[in-house]
């Protein structure tokens, strides 16, 4: 019997390793391994809302960020709206990340999170988070910040999104997360032949830092391109 979709998630996170040399500054966390109990929260939420073989549509973002799938493993969720909306409680780290607002409530206008993540799966190309060493302490990074560390973790990411596109995702469009993040993503994509369409939004990050006056035009656009094939 074929395992459900959640479980293959689980699987993939579980296996995560990335051992490659990065560029001097730069360092990787897994969260899967760097606390116990994000295992614990990562298999409750896909075995909650993944636990069915339906073939889903990726939404692709950049790579987690400290306080959102760097903690939960969960991308885009942050402690607060794991809680919240999914249901799950997350006892030894609390944190809010501004990115999960903003695709929080793209979830609950689009019927909230039992029918998006239905229809949804998101995860990253480079799916573990980075950050870089600086004299204020450790900061998110982005893969394509530095072109020396875009090419240390290339090969990571093809597989990675081989390997997501083997959990019996839908190839026909993909829904990139970031301007420049699709520079980089069309590059592999005419390489590879990943997916037929891209369809490109800009990142919520960028939205809620720049554009909150404007939040519902982006709600709604976002609501828009994930539903006009439905």
């Amino acid at each position: 019997m074929q395992k459900p979709f959640g479980e293959k998630v689980i699987e993939f996170n579980k296996n995560l390793r990335f051992s490659d040399a990065l560029p001097a500054g730069f360092d990787v966390m897994n969260p899967f391994f760097d606390n116990p109990e994000t295992l614990d929260v990562m298999g409750a939420f896909y075995r909650k809302f993944y636990n069915d073989q339906r073939q889903r549509r990726f939404i692709i973002g950049i790579n987690p960020s400290r306080h959102g799938a760097g903690v939960t493993g969960v991308p885009f969720t942050d402690t607060k709206r794991l809680e919240s909306v999914c249901g799950i409680e997350m006892k030894s780290a609390h944190t809010h990340e501004i990115s999960s607002v903003f695709v929080y409530d793209v979830i609950s206008q689009y019927g909230g999170a039992e029918r998006f993540y239905a229809d949804f799966y998101i995860n990253s190309p480079f799916p573990l988070a980075i950050v870089r060493n600086t004299v204020r302490g450790s900061l998110n990074a982005n893969y394509y910040d530095d072109k020396h560390l875009f090419q240390a973790v290339k090969p990571f990411m093809i597989q990675s999104i081989k390997n997501h596109i083997n959990l019996g995702l839908d190839t026909s469009e993909v829904f990139v997360l970031g301007k420049k993040n699709a520079v980089f993503l069309e590059k592999l994509n005419n390489a590879e032949h990943f997916f037929d369409k891209l369809t490109v939004l800009e990142h919520p990050r960028y939205i809620q830092q720049y554009k909150t006056k404007e939040k519902q035009l982006y709600i709604d656009k976002y609501l828009i391109a994930l539903t006009k094939e439905q």
